[in-house]
């Protein structure tokens, strides 16, 4: 059966960058990133989560790293040129992005905010990331994804 695109998909196909499409069942609602890489059957290092934060400026940040790595507060902020920088509430999410929680992708935003993509996933032949709402994921090129949301490299997570 046919799945129905997301707009995350439209955007790639109009950029024309190539990725691959991997869709799960979700039957509880949003899973947790381990159990997202086992039931589309990745390397759960391959498998990114975006995280969307604040810095001490009030700006907003998106990083791009793997599902079972943590944030590195410190090192985010250094890699935006921020004293410091914090998660967002879950509440905020929504409204700013357009993405629901465990749904959010780096592409597609309401409105494009800078985005760092973690050091460790640059060397990969491709990576997964959320295509924009529960149960549907898009596998492309670190260096296509990074292009195409105008993001950079760094290491930003432990």
């Amino acid at each position: 059966m046919a799945e129905e695109k997301t707009n995350v998909m439209r955007v790639l196909d109009q950029k024309k960058v190539p990725y691959t499409p991997h869709h799960y069942a979700h039957p509880d609602g949003a899973v947790d990133g381990a159990s997202v890489a086992a039931l589309i059957d990745r390397d759960p290092a391959a498998v990114c989560k975006t995280l969307v934060t604040q810095g001490a400026s009030k700006k907003y940040y998106v990083f791009v790293i793997p599902v079972l790595k943590e944030l590195d507060l410190k090192a985010a902020a250094k890699a935006v040129g921020e004293k410091s920088i914090e998660m967002i509430k879950q509440a905020q999410l929504l409204p700013l992005t357009g993405y629901v929680h465990g749904g959010c992708s780096p592409v597609g935003m309401k409105k494009q905010f800078p985005t760092v993509l973690d050091q460790g996933v640059e060397g990969l032949d491709a990576i997964t990331v959320s295509a924009g709402k529960i149960g549907a994921q898009v596998e492309l090129a670190p260096a296509a994804l990074a292009g195409l949301v105008r993001g950079s490299f760094a290491p930003v997570s432990k």
